[in-house]
């Protein structure tokens, strides 16, 4: 019978290969990228939302799918600490976002700058923020974005590339009972 999912050559992996890819791994660099992304969202989402005279609170969705891709790409995760790191800075990411819009839509108000407005936040500001700005559909929404990111935050691996993990993580378990 024909053979028609097993690749047409043979897959060469060693547990060299996999330590490479284990080392490859920086969660300096995840979070980097991920602070860097949502910078860059909050500003473009401000700047978005106070040209449309709108709030959109679904894009934390979408700087949970950026949020995710950053980190899978600067971080080149392989276990658990990427998608949880991508799912924190999301959520995060989503409430910076949110002050950022709020304070962009109050300097509008007061005919300001939003910098003035984010400068002259105090401690007895941030209850109401909280009471007025941020509602349970943000809340949500930035669940839901904190999902997205975590399930976009790892690498992915091909065939040869997972086999070679799989021989490294092997290894390195024998050593450890050892």
């Amino acid at each position: 019978m024909r053979k028609r999912h097993t690749p047409e050559h043979t897959i060469c992996a060693n547990a060299a290969d996999g330590r490479r890819l284990f080392e490859q791994q920086s969660v300096r660099d995840a979070i980097t990228a991920s602070l860097i992304v949502i910078i860059v969202f909050s500003i473009l989402w401000a700047m978005l939302s106070t040209l449309m005279n709108r709030i959109f609170p679904w894009m934390t969705l979408v700087l949970g799918i950026f949020i995710g891709l950053a980190v899978r790409r600067a971080g080149r995760g392989l276990d658990w600490r990427f998608p949880s790191l991508a799912a924190v800075a999301a959520v995060a990411g989503a409430v910076a976002g949110n002050i950022v819009v709020a304070a962009a839509f109050t300097a509008r108000a007061l005919e300001t700058s939003t910098l003035t407005i984010l400068r002259a936040v105090t401690m007895m500001t941030w209850p109401v923020f909280f009471d007025e700005a941020m509602t349970p559909a943000d809340l949500a929404y930035a669940l839901i974005g904190a999902a997205i990111a975590a399930f976009y935050a790892n690498r992915r691996l091909d065939r040869a590339e997972f086999m070679a993990l799989r021989k490294f993580e092997e290894e390195r378990d024998a050593i450890r009972v050892d």
